[in-house]
């Protein structure tokens, strides 16, 4: 039986993800929320459920890359082809994160307020990567591309800010973007190199689940980090889906067996992940500690055989029919929200006071979810979306 070209379970269970990366990114700006709720302190032994959310995405990642990549395989028929689509991609990827990352050190005495500097840095990404229409003369669209591309270096030179040992642009910690263009980058090579053999896979995803291991225990110093892959916690938790998703795609007709091994293989790493607790640095997303790498690997393992079932055996995809954008333009959904902050921050908007702590603050929050999701959907409706 042909393996399947594309999941919906997929697509769901990455919009889901969306929608709750927008609402979390939007509560770090609330106040007096349920310490569950939030990030944990970087210094604590503990995860909130926010904690969860970026990890699930790189997971994803790593879920769709053997569909994606065997799909390209077969539209391009060619190595060189298949391989400058993966570096076409991470390049995207890395760029927007730096970026956006250096807009947290923006300084206030530059050219530009942060919030016009950080518009126009967006509208650019949109224009050099919009997914053209066909109909969309050439020559229009190389123009509008190249004009995105000028104008990224005109805003790069402009730029003032930085820190005292680095001022200026430079690579901060690459933003969460970066991280996930670096961590695909590196994963997707790897599978296609290794020609989705699943032994090869799995031996890689040992590899750097020992890197972060030995890094956080043996080695202990915050100071020793590799390059590219840093303490190797982002391409584990890639790996960790790319494994699964080429375990799905050889054995997709057996969906019983398929649903019980990842159920119990999640549950298997959930255990181990608070059993190595009190000796691998304890649990914590900033530390990007091992424990943290296993219960959230565990935790999207079995969330997403809820969705396969749910959504590939019992067809229930409409149940999540609002959150479609989210899973098939999730690019855009993530940018549009520093759009709608920055456009705030220019013209001195600010929400009540009911909605900027507790219970109040979190229906904002979810409200700002769904807007943004809604608002993606009707921009996907007249073929304004980003494609990388």
């Amino acid at each position: 039986m042909e393996a399947p070209r594309r999941l919906l379970s997929i697509d769901v269970f990455r919009s889901i993800t969306m929608f709750f990366m927008i609402f979390v990114n939007d509560l770090s700006g609330v106040t007096n929320v349920p310490k569950w709720i939030d990030h944990a302190d970087g210094r604590a032994d503990a995860m909130g459920f926010a904690d969860t959310i970026f990890p699930a995405f790189l997971f994803i990642v790593g879920l769709s890359l053997p569909f994606a990549l065997e799909n390209r395989k077969i539209k391009w028929a060619t190595s060189a082809g298949t391989v400058k689509y993966i570096l076409y991609r991470a390049f995207a990827l890395i760029v927007m994160g730096f970026y956006q990352v250096n807009m947290e050190t923006y300084s206030k005495t530059a050219a530009f307020p942060l919030p016009v500097w950080a518009i126009i840095v967006t509208i650019s990404f949109f224009l050099i990567w919009l997914d053209y229409p066909e109909k969309v003369n050439k020559k229009v669209k190389y123009t509008l591309i190249a004009l995105g591309y000028a104008t990224l270096v005109l805003m790069a030179l402009i730029y003032k800010g930085g820190t005292v040992k680095h001022p200026g642009l430079h690579p901060q910690w690459w933003g969460i973007l970066g991280i996930i263009g670096w961590s695909y980058l590196v994963c997707a090579l790897i599978y296609f190199y290794a020609k989705g053999n699943i032994k090869l896979l799995w031996i890689a995803l040992v590899i750097f689940a020992a890197i972060n291991m030995i890094l956080h225990t043996a080695i202990d110093d915050d100071d020793i980090r590799l390059w590219i892959i840093n303490d190797g916690s982002s391409v584990t938790l890639v790996m960790a889906g790319m494994v699964t998703g080429a375990l799905y795609r050889k054995h997709h007709q057996f969906f019983g067996k398929f649903l019980t091994v990842p159920v119990i293989i999640g549950v298997v790493l959930i255990t181990v992940g608070l059993l190595i607790r009190p000796y691998a640095d304890g649990i914590s997303k900033i530390r990007s500690t091992p424990p943290w790498i296993f219960i959230c690997t565990g935790i999207s393992m079995i969330i997403y055989s809820l969705m396969v079932y749910l959504v590939d055996i019992r067809g229930k995809q409409n149940w999540f029919k609002i959150l479609r954008p989210a899973g098939t333009s999730t690019l855009t959904c993530y940018l549009i929200p520093y759009l709608v902050f920055f456009i705030m921050k220019l013209t001195d908007f600010d929400y009540p006071d009911f909605f900027n702590e507790g219970v109040g603050g979190i229906i904002r929050s979810f409200a700002m979810a769904f807007f943004v999701i809604i608002l993606v959907g009707q921009m996907e409706r007249i073929k304004l979306r980003l494609k990388v």
